[in-house]
């Protein structure tokens, strides 16, 4: 599998391979490249349907030549973070960022989602927050405030009484809540205008159209993300309690259980 930085004429596979509607890891594997390589590329510029090849080329020549003028040519190579690659996380973290911006997140709100999303802890206060991400306690307070809104983070207070702010593991679930119930919003007030505007009306059909439509996205909604639940965040089952009673004979004449 090849390494380093992608060529300009692999770049123009990836745009010819997003022009076809293939997916990221068939366009990975016709370049024999890994899967995660293809979407921080199309991600880090532009997504999948403003990807520019000379565009995204002429970026990264950016993005190395800033490199090297800020590293002095004795520095040593890239610190690990935990035992990790720490240019390698960062350019996820990057890459993770513009993925949720992409999913309609405003880009302080998806700094601070990956950020806390890519901790192991899953928790990080005001300050943590402020500090890695160098910006001012509002902006983070007014990201936090949104997120919480949309179900993609809590808060809770510590024993000295500072807010920290946690991405659960079922995140995901109640944001799919909060939407759904954002979409059921819509279908209340859209059943609402029949009445005013007139069931019979031009006007009142198409609103009629509209909350019964939500009615049933926001029911799917709920539903699929309860079965997801249930399905992928199963927890393991406790283990057997030891027989500590007498074995007896189990039929292989020397009380063993085969």
């Amino acid at each position: 599998m090849p390494g380093g930085r992608l060529t300009q004429q692999e770049r123009q596979q990836i745009a010819l391979g997003l022009a076809d509607g293939l997916a990221y890891a068939e366009i990975a594997r016709r370049l024999d490249r890994p899967t995660s390589t293809v979407t921080r590329e199309v991600m880090r510029n532009g997504g999948p349907t403003a990807y520019r090849p000379d565009l995204a080329h002429r970026a990264a020549e950016r993005r190395t030549q800033r490199r090297r003028t800020a590293a002095p040519k004795d520095a040593a190579p890239p610190r690990e973070v935990d035992g990790r690659d720490g240019e390698a996380v960062r350019e996820f973290e990057e890459m993770f960022t513009t993925v949720l911006m992409q999913s309609g997140l405003p880009k302080m709100m998806a700094r601070v989602a990956s950020c806390l999303y890519t901790t192991d802890e899953g928790s990080l206060s005001a300050a943590d927050l402020t500090q890695r991400l160098q910006v001012s306690p509002a902006s983070v307070s007014k990201a936090v405030a949104y997120l919480e809104s949309q179900g993609l983070v809590r808060r809770e207070r510590d024993e000295r009484r500072r807010e920290r702010y946690f991405a659960d593991e079922d995140v995901w679930y109640q944001s799919m809540l909060a939407s759904a119930r954002g979409t059921a919003a819509m279908g209340d007030a859209a059943r609402e205008g029949v009445g005013v505007l007139g069931p019979g009306t031009p006007a009142g059909r198409r609103l009629e159209n509209i909350a019964r439509f939500v009615d049933f996205v926001s029911e799917s909604i709920v539903r699929a993300a309860e079965e997801a639940r249930d399905l992928l965040h199963t927890k393991p089952a406790a283990p057997a309690e030891p027989h500590t009673g007498d074995t007896g004979d189990t039929g292989d004449g020397h009380g063993h259980a085969w």
